[in-house]
């Protein structure tokens, strides 16, 4: 009973958050509410037993990606009420694309059954001794080992092209040439300044402040100008 109301509770304020995100305003508002929705999320999978799958989620997802959001949307300063000028003009092309979308789902959903031994697995979703964590491993590691490597490939490809796009040779930009500094000799003397000598002693003057090359004003007396 008490597993049965977490689960409508987590269910509800998640499907609030998304929509929340989808429809706020304000985009810090919005990635506030994705985070929301990300932890709520956890607490379904910590119900169902995946407490692996959970802890991933609110690691990686809500310590990195979302804050990584919060922190590009507050120091980019984006003029969001310039980039909703074109929403008119874009709706019928988004309506388009959101009703394909719609259908897609809706044959998804519509040809969608349960697996035989799906109700047996949900009996008992380990088997005995295994946790989570050890159980997805399994699979990982043997069944789709080779999938898994090439999901890791393709990020790896995906990383290298980032970097490949952003990292840019501009000209009359001064790089630093380490093996010339320290090859350099002559360039640099040591000299001994007695104390309290000041920079004088080495050859460099002090500028003058600014109190000492304002003109100082003219004062005027009853007997005659000075």
């Amino acid at each position: 009973m008490i597993a049965a109301l977490a689960f409508y509770a987590f269910a509800a304020i998640l499907i609030a958050s998304a929509v929340m995100v989808v429809t706020a305003r304000n985009p810090v508002h919005a990635v506030l509410f994705l985070i929301l929705a990300f932890f709520n999320a956890a607490g379904l999978f910590l119900i169902a037993g995946a407490e692996f799958l959970a802890m991933i989620l609110v690691i990686v997802y809500v310590g990195a990606v979302a804050v990584l959001f919060l922190f590009v949307v507050m120091m980019l300063d984006i003029d969001f009420a310039q980039l909703r000028e074109g929403f008119q003009r874009y709706a019928p092309f988004g309506a388009v694309i959101g009703g394909i979308l719609l259908i897609e789902l809706f044959m998804a959903v519509t040809v969608w059954r349960f697996a035989p031994e799906a109700a047996t697995l949900r009996l008992n979703p380990n088997p005995e001794g295994v946790t989570n964590a050890e159980a997805l491993g399994r699979i990982l590691y043997t069944d789709y080992i080779y999938l898994f490597q090439a999901a890791g490939l393709i990020l790896l490809v995906a990383m290298i092209g980032a970097i490949v796009l952003t990292l840019r040779d501009r000209p009359g930009t001064r790089r630093q040439d380490i093996a010339a500094q320290v090859s350099r000799s002559g360039s640099v003397s040591v000299r001994r300044v007695p104390l309290g000598a000041g920079l004088k002693e080495i050859g460099i003057e002090r500028p003058p402040s600014p109190e000492e090359t304002a003109p100082k004003p003219i004062e005027h007396h009853h007997g005659g100008h000075h």
